[in-house]
């Protein structure tokens, strides 16, 4: 028995590493390519490691400002991506205690309903939603892509849940003190949920980062774009195999923002993935 689950350990660890291999050495081998120049690219074929390391290709990425200025779009990016984070947070916070908290009539229904809504493609909703934007006045402009997608039914959903994982005892306690509605989500409410609001704010970081489609449609002017969509411009720029290097290096500074996002804050995802385990205990 023992020898049986000792080789299933290893065959499990074994499975693991293939998988790991699978996803880390394309990113590998991007990293390096970053570091080629054009004529080892094209004559050298698959290297993992460059021949001569140059870093030529990053100083062409930083110095062309017009038609590709990569760091104006990263912070682009990073300004849509934050302020959107920050907006979600606020409404999906307020929303799942409204949901959890107060009674009124069609409360659940309602929620349902949104719920199952939000299960159609989004691609559906493109058509009505540029015209929103385009009325107001968003087009080209951060907005954009900051206000819509804030009430969010899937982190509602995590939050709602969460919520109603958190005994009701400290709210009547907390009522009995004289405390309203406002002094219990924030005193109370707020910091019992902070962990999944945080991931719901590292997941809407993420997602408002790698939207492609959506910017792609609403942006037109190069200075404003985000990174995303200014990604696709370089396949114009740098593309037809002629300079990689660029191409791949561009694209690396562009991941860099969620990585170090994501290194900060995974001791939030270890918590809220345990949800309301540790309020129940």
């Amino acid at each position: 028995m023992k020898k049986k689950m000792k080789v299933s350990k290893y065959l499990s660890y074994l499975f693991l590493i293939i998988v790991c291999a699978i996803w880390v050495i394309p990113v590998i081998f991007g990293i390096t390519t970053s570091f080629r120049s054009q004529t080892e690219v094209v004559n050298e074929g698959f290297r993992l490691l460059p021949v001569n390391w140059i870093v030529d290709n990053y100083v062409t990425i930083l110095e062309n400002t017009s038609t590709a200025p990569i760091m104006q779009w990263i912070w682009n990016s990073i300004f849509i991506a934050t302020t959107h984070t920050l907006l979600v947070i606020v409404v999906i916070s307020i929303t799942g205690y409204g949901y959890t908290r107060m009674k009124f009539k069609g409360r659940d229904a309602l929620f349902f309903t949104l719920l199952a809504i939000s299960f159609f493609p989004n691609v559906v909703n493109l058509i009505p939603s540029y015209k929103i934007i385009d009325i107001l006045g968003w087009v080209n402009t951060p907005w954009a892509m900051i206000v819509p997608g804030l009430a969010g039914m899937a982190n509602i959903f995590l939050v709602r849940q969460f919520m109603k994982g958190i005994p009701r005892e400290l709210d009547e306690s907390a009522r009995v003190d004289g405390a309203s509605d406002f002094q219990i989500f924030f005193r109370i409410i707020l910091p019992l949920v902070k962990p999944i609001l945080v991931v719901c704010g590292l997941f809407s970081f993420v997602g408002s980062w790698n939207d492609f489609l959506w910017p792609v449609i609403v942006y037109t002017d190069v200075q404003k774009m985000p990174v995303t969509a200014g990604l696709l411009l370089l396949q114009d720029v740098y593309g037809n195999y002629r300079m990689i290097g660029q191409l791949m290096g561009s694209a690396i500074l562009a991941i860099i923002p969620t990585l170090l996002l994501f290194f900060f804050a995974q001791k939030y995802f270890v918590q809220a993935i345990k949800l309301n385990a540790g309020i129940k205990g």
